[in-house]
């Protein structure tokens, strides 16, 4: 054999031996998990590949936080909220907004990303209530409202200075749909991704079947201790939400108000609603109708399904007899529990 031939059989060898080994580990690839923390809640994934993508998650995910995140001072959505308006040049700001003044328009402004001001007036548990005066929601009121907030072309202009943005509403969902958008562009068809409860499926579980989604039971549970379902659904290539105002409340007056503020009249909603579990092609929608149909209440949010029948709901509100109902629509099974 001549001399130059070694090489080239050398090369060969390696090739070769890199080809069987690519071959075999897709021929096996197995469900793998990765979790942690992101936007001030725990992310969970199971996906069916080769290898491990938790670096690829987190990237993704800081992709979202440094668009949306409030907490980051250096986000797209800080400097908006500090400035009087500006030139946004951030895709992944301006895709969630425009989605958001979207579901503003569908849900007659139940839907607001300017009701930051207001949830903040009452406070996390609502530690300010009893300092709410009337003077202080007419305040709110000047500065809320997504028809007082604009975008064209990327830039934002405020009517007020003052308006602040809050896309915590719609961030999560849009983070599930971003790591599966990831997963999707790696050819991975198998896989759930969930962050803080807001989920999407594709393909099928570790055990070959479809993903089990609960629902749980809304019950009065301030400390969250309470993990009883209501219902599980088997479901699979599909995004939901669920918010619900069972686990936030203060009472005045003999009367219970939710955690949930009405960005029309920027005070606490009081309604027989308790949960709203809603399935959509993403989850940004669905995180953003969920949280909608809870300032809506069951009438409107029944209103909402009917003229959008893309979204199928699952929603469970307080009879006046005091036990707890169920009301679905669309025409898939899954809904019919």
């Amino acid at each position: 054999m001549k001399k130059w031939h070694y090489p080239f059989l050398a090369f060969l060898i390696i090739g070769t031996i890199l080809i069987l080994s690519k071959s075999r580990q897709t021929a096996n690839p197995e469900y793998r998990t990765a979790q942690g923390l992101v936007f001030g809640t725990h992310y969970n994934t199971t996906y069916l590949y080769n290898d491990d993508l938790q670096p690829d998650i987190e990237h993704t995910l800081a992709l979202v936080d440094s668009a949306l995140s409030m907490f980051n001072p250096e986000s797209t959505i800080s400097q908006v909220n500090n400035s009087g308006g500006m030139q946004v040049e951030d895709q992944i700001f301006l895709k969630v907004f425009r989605r958001a003044m979207e579901i503003s328009d569908w849900t007659d402004g139940a839907f607001d990303i300017t009701v930051a001001p207001a949830v903040n007036a009452w406070g996390f548990g609502f530690k300010h209530a009893e300092n709410i005066k009337q003077s202080t929601i007419d305040s709110l009121k000047e500065i809320t409202g997504y028809k007082k907030i604009h975008e064209q072309d990327g830039l934002i202009t405020k009517d007020d200075p003052r308006i602040m943005l809050d896309c915590s509403a719609i961030a999560k969902g849009f983070g599930s749909d971003m790591v599966a958008d990831m997963f999707r562009s790696k050819g991975i068809n198998d896989f759930m991704v969930e962050i803080g409860g807001e989920i999407v499926v594709s393909g099928h579980n570790p055990k070959g079947k479809l993903w089990n989604i609960g629902i749980s039971k809304p019950v009065d549970d301030s400390l969250s201790v309470n993990n009883e379902l209501q219902t599980v659904i088997p479901v699979t290539d599909i995004a939901m939400a669920t918010s619900g105002n069972y686990r936030n409340f203060y009472m005045k007056d003999g009367r219970k108000y939710a955690h949930t503020i009405d960005p029309h009249t920027c005070m606490p909603v009081s309604h027989s609603l308790l949960s709203a579990t809603v399935f959509a092609a993403d989850c940004a929608t669905a995180d953003a109708l969920a949280t909608s149909m809870m300032v809506m209440g069951l009438d409107s949010a029944r209103a909402l399904c009917a003229r959008h029948p893309e979204i199928q709901a699952y929603l469970i509100y307080q009879s006046a007899d005091g036990t707890l109902g169920t009301s679905t629509n669309g025409d898939s099974p899954l809904l019919h529990m």
